[in-house]
Formats: structure tokens, sequence, C-alpha cells
């Protein structure tokens, strides 16, 4: 069910604390770490610690929704990437690279991001 801890959700677990994480900022309805792969030199991962599949679902809880930009914002800030640019990007089933399925957000920056990215 939508906003209910997945058991078998690597993301959910690191909500809870039961799989450790770089983590750089934490509020009550978000966590940002440091992707374990990463693809730039900042390139952290903000998610809402409830569980929704993707960005579409996430999109039906505008609040949340808003929560993890404003939070993609703050961790592009600390990183000092704010001035220079970087990218914020939702990947949404197999076929768009979505690998974890609980909704986050990717935050790149730090190097020239051309477009289309790939």
């Amino acid at each position: 069910m939508a906003g209910e801890p997945q058991a078998d959700c690597l993301f959910c677990k690191i909500a809870a604390g039961e799989v450790p994480a770089t983590v750089v900022r934490e509020t009550g309805t978000t966590i940002a770490f440091r992707d374990i792969n990463p693809q730039a030199p900042t390139h952290i991962l903000v998610i809402p610690k409830a569980h929704y599949e993707n960005a579409a679902e996430l999109a039906t809880q505008p609040q949340l929704l808003a929560d993890v930009l404003r939070e993609a914002g703050e961790v592009a800030a600390e990183d000092k990437v704010d001035t220079t640019g970087y990218r914020i990007v939702f990947n949404t089933g197999r076929g768009a690279g979505q690998t974890v399925f609980h909704a986050h957000a990717h935050v790149m920056g730090g190097r020239g991001l051309q477009w289309p990215p790939g």
C-alpha cells in the first residue's frame, strides 16, 4: 500500500535506519544520502520516508513531493553546486533506469551535465 513501509524495499530500510547510508540531511518526511555509485561529483538521493513506488505515485502527495524538491535544493546548496548548476532526476519505471522502486530524486552536479544524458 502506498505510503506504508515495504519489508523488501532497500530505501524503506535506509529510512528506518536498518541499512547504513551516508546521510547528508534528514527531515521529518525525507532523508538524503550519497549514491553508492555516483555519476557526478555530487550525486545525492533524496527520498520520502514514506514508500511511494515512483514519481507518478509520489505526485499524488503534493506536499511530500514539495518536501523532496525542497530538500534537493538544500543538498545542492550544502554541496555548493547550487550556483554552478545541478540536475534533479526522477527515473520512473525499468525502461527509464529505475532500479529501486521507492520514489527518489537524484541530485547531480559538480561537472558539466550534457543533455540529453547517456
